[in-house]
């Protein structure tokens, strides 16, 4: 007779979730509720959820990070059977000989590329770099950015990237995701996998592919501020940029393009041995059940989470449907061909870059890189850069100590 209520994070998702969800209900009887909080508002939906007197059953946190905020919700999950279904328990968040969370999807992003627009301009005149497969550092990277750019009327594009939006929807992609970069190199030259004060190593890394995206773009640097996620989807599909730094689970929104012409390349900062690396693969999407909840709640979503990875209709629909690489026994072979093309530098024998952003100390940590990545788009000083530096580096000493007591 138990219920389920899921708080969903990812929005691309939502119409995916609610059809299972009501697939699941019609085949059980039982009752799945999934509501999908808005771009970047997670954390504080799930605040104001779990106050409720009907609060969630299943939710998710980002990593160990995550899970400092929310520990004291979850259940052990050691003994279920979705626990038994992972392909590696090194997809289980554990502490203290407990699992808190488990992941439910692996994916990976870099720098998604339209093959056709970037294959006229190898075979332009004007291009340095003949082969795309020869684009393998910060330094081709950037002469390959620079040439469309100056020659964006002749190619028919209107910038080399889509616009590095810093919206809600989009700055994600760059305070988050980009500022993951110089947070790996960084822990393996220290040879950690977290810190209580960042020092900054690759900052200058950071700052030459940021100015490489504002400087080589569908608008103009002081635009950014304004530009959504949507924005940078439109660039992209309309054919108006040639690169777009994203996922593969923007595959569904890009998917127009046509499989033929979708590639991605690893993203390149500069660093020693890059032409190594492959692509930033890793997971932020761990499931978590409310312990608070009753019993019968609980083993109704113990229940869903099992059939979401083991039936045919759930497995079909996380990995066909959703476009899922998903960490269990009976993971399907992807027709999302952006999972596919990022397997291929894997099979290559590159080195995947490792999901570090989990570690960041904290949102507000986050949201202050990105207000002076924004600013120093407007105005790209040294000085504007500073203020970049100090959001980072200091900026995690004070809220990682904020966050630890």
């Amino acid at each position: 007779n138990g219920k389920v209520y899921y708080l969903n994070f990812k929005p691309e998702q939502d119409k995916d979730w609610q059809a299972l969800a009501k697939k699941y209900t019609e085949e059980t009887g039982v009752d799945v509720t999934v509501k999908t909080a808005a771009e970047g508002t997670y954390e504080s939906t799930l605040t104001a959820e779990m106050d409720k007197d009907n609060a969630p059953t299943l939710f998710q946190v980002n990593g160990p990070v995550g899970l400092a905020n929310w520990k004291d919700y979850c259940a052990d999950l050691s003994s279920s059977e979705i626990y038994n279904q992972l392909t590696s328990k090194d997809y289980a968040l554990e502490e203290d000989g407990k699992v808190y969370g488990i992941a439910y999807v692996i994916e990976t992003y870099g720098i998604i590329y339209n093959k056709t627009l970037l294959q006229k301009y190898c075979d332009s005149d004007f291009a340095s770099v003949k082969k795309i497969e020869d684009i393998n550092s910060f330094e081709k990277l950037k002469t390959v950015a620079d040439e469309i750019q100056k020659n964006k009327d002749k190619l028919g594009v209107k910038g080399a990237f889509t616009s590095a939006g810093m919206d809600s929807s989009s700055d994600w992609r760059f305070k988050t995701h980009l500022a993951n970069l110089p947070i790996y190199y960084e822990y393996k030259d220290e040879g950690i996998d977290n810190t209580d004060a960042i020092k900054g190593t690759y900052l200058d890394n950071y700052r030459q592919i940021w100015d490489l995206y504002i400087n080589n773009a569908t608008c103009k640097p002081t635009e950014l501020s304004t530009k959504t996620a949507d924005d940078a989807t439109a660039d992209f599909v309309t054919g108006d940029a040639v690169f777009y730094q994203n996922g593969t689970w923007e595959y569904n929104n890009i998917k127009d393009v046509g499989d033929d012409n979708l590639g991605i390349l690893p993203i390149y900062i500069g660093v020693e041995g890059e032409e190594d690396q492959g692509i930033c693969t890793g997971t932020e999407n761990y499931w978590c059940v409310n312990k608070n909840a009753s019993k019968e709640d609980i083993q109704a979503t113990l229940d869903f989470m099992n059939w979401c990875v083991t039936s045919d209709d759930g497995v079909k629909a996380m990995c066909k449907d959703m476009g899922f690489t998903i960490p269990f026994k009976k993971n399907l072979k992807s027709d999302n061909v952006l999972v596919n093309e990022a397997n291929k530098y894997t099979e290559d024998g590159k080195t995947p870059v490792s999901w570090n952003f989990s570690t960041m100390p904290s949102e507000e940590w986050k949201n202050g890189v990105g207000s002076a990545l924004t600013s120093y788009a407007a105005d790209p000083t040294d000085a504007n850069w500073a203020k970049v530096t100090t959001a980072f580096v200091d900026g995690w000493a004070t809220e990682y100590a904020a966050a630890n007591n």
